[in-house]
């Protein structure tokens, strides 16, 4: 990884070459979407077809973004890894400058590469970690509206980081996917995953190779079932065991749930960017 990005950085005016792979880091909002994907139904608005629109009008020509990591409605992204192939000599500032002119105000570039042509967004990619905000508090915020998951009952964060230990490393997590879920194993591997209080914020931040379908918002239902007292010490162990997603209790809300970084092998020399949201401590 090379050094942050500066939000005053200066992008390059001197035109790239035809044919160059570009990567790029996308933050969004997604409470007005339907995820991520780009979908059949007519007028259903998703962040791929607002991005691939506002690429496209700076390419003027059709452009196909692929991301890291497919998010569903109402989700929310910090640093979501896409790349695509360009077909037309652009500037790095066209590219960053210019697709943010086209985007909606919920969806920003934050930095554009040119790569390699072996690097995928979704395949080179050897880790993905989210955050799942909690605002901890009696009453809702106006402010914070589709982008926290308000719980109005005290947590104990330092018992939900007891807990969330037990998903640790390599194992089968059948309890945490949703039905729907249509990968061929259940296998993850957990690097992480810590759940710290910042004042009124209750953070999840949890990192692995890869994620089921709603995973990580079933782990977050679990642990605030353990954190509130609904359930007991050691319930987060009992629903991984079970394999039984019926025993795994209630989805978390999507819209705490943010996206915040992917890694990828160090020669591909991504900028990193600051982990997010902006309201919440890195």
């Amino acid at each position: 990884m090379i050094a942050d990005v500066d939000c005053f950085d200066r992008f390059e005016d001197e035109p790239l070459p035809f044919g160059c792979r570009i990567a790029m880091a996308v933050e969004y909002q997604g409470s007005a979407y339907r995820g991520w994907q780009s979908q059949d139904k007519p007028r259903v608005a998703t962040v791929q077809d607002s991005l691939q629109a506002a690429i496209s009008s700076i390419a003027a020509t059709t452009v196909t973004v692929i991301c890291a990591g497919r998010t569903d409605a109402g989700v929310h992204a910090t640093h979501q890894i896409v790349h695509f192939d360009a077909t037309v000599s652009r500037s790095l500032k066209a590219w960053v400058a210019g697709v943010n002119a086209k985007l909606p105000e919920d969806i920003a570039v934050q930095w554009a590469k040119p790569v390699s042509n072996d690097f995928h967004a979704r395949f080179s990619a050897t880790a993905r970690r989210y955050r799942y905000i909690i605002l901890n508090q009696a009453r809702r915020s106006a402010h914070l509206a589709k982008g926290v998951t308000l719980i109005d009952q005290p947590l104990d964060a330092d018992l939900m980081h007891q807990e969330a230990q037990v998903l640790l490393g390599e194992q089968d997590f059948s309890a945490f996917r949703a039905a729907s879920c249509q990968s061929k194993t259940a296998m993850r591997n957990i690097h992480h995953a810590n759940v710290s209080r910042y004042g009124r914020y209750i953070v999840l931040d949890i990192a692995g190779n890869a994620f089921l379908h709603h995973m990580v918002r079933n782990i977050a239902g679990v642990l605030i079932a353990v954190g509130s007292g609904q359930m007991p010490v050691g319930w987060t162990q009992q629903v991984l065991n079970s394999r039984d997603r019926n025993q795994g209790g209630v989805t978390a809300k999507p819209h705490g749930l943010y996206l915040v970084d992917v890694s990828y092998p160090a020669h591909f020399e991504l900028p990193e960017s600051r982990v997010g949201p902006d309201f919440v401590p890195s």
